[in-house]
C-alpha cells in the first residue's frame, strides 16, 4: 500500500516509506527490485491531474487501421511521448475505429496538430479527434485493498 496510496513527495521517498514499516531505505528499494524482477510490480510512475498543471484539452483519437496492421501502428503511435495511452478495441457495424489513443494538451488545436502528426507518420487517414466535454469521475485505480473487518 505504501507505493500505491500516499507515495510521500520527497528526495528520499523509499527513506520515508522505511521508516513507516521500519525498515531501511536500502531494505525498501532492495523489496521493490525483487518485486519488478517477480513481475509483481510493473512500473513505477506519477499520474499528474493534466488540469492542474495546464492541460485542458483530452483528446482520444480513434482510428480505423487494418487488422493486420494493428499491432505495428499500435506499437508506433504508442511510441510517441505525446500519447498516454494505446488500446486495441473491437469495432461495432456502425462504428469501424479499433484503435483508441489519448493526447492531452493545453489547447485543443495542439491536439488536433500532434493527431495530423501522427496519422502522416503511420499513413491512416482514417481517424477521428473526440474531446473530453466534462469529466464526470476521476480516481486512482485501487490495485489492493485492506481487508476490513
Amino acid at each position: 500500500m505504501e507505493l500505491g496510496d500516499n507515495f510521500p513527495i520527497d528526495s528520499r521517498p523509499f527513506a520515508v516509506i522505511g521508516r513507516r514499516l521500519g525498515m531501511t531505505e536500502e531494505e525498501v528499494i532492495a523489496r521493490v527490485k525483487e518485486f519488478i524482477d517477480r513481475g509483481i510490480i510493473r512500473r513505477l510512475s506519477v499520474a499528474l491531474r493534466q488540469q492542474n498543471v495546464g492541460f485542458t484539452a483530452n483528446a482520444m483519437i480513434v482510428w480505423k487501421v487494418p487488422p493486420e496492421r494493428l499491432e505495428e501502428i499500435g506499437g508506433t503511435l504508442a511510441s510517441f511521448p505525446e500519447v498516454t495511452h494505446c488500446y486495441e478495441r473491437e469495432t461495432l457495424p456502425d462504428w469501424p475505429y479499433n484503435l483508441y489513443t489519448m493526447i492531452h494538451r493545453p489547447y485543443r488545436e495542439e491536439c488536433l496538430a500532434i493527431a495530423e502528426r501522427l496519422s502522416q507518420a503511420v499513413g491512416i487517414k482514417d481517424y477521428k479527434a473526440l474531446f473530453s466535454k466534462q469529466e464526470l469521475k476521476r480516481s486512482n485505480p485501487q490495485y489492493f485493498s485492506e481487508e476490513r473487518e
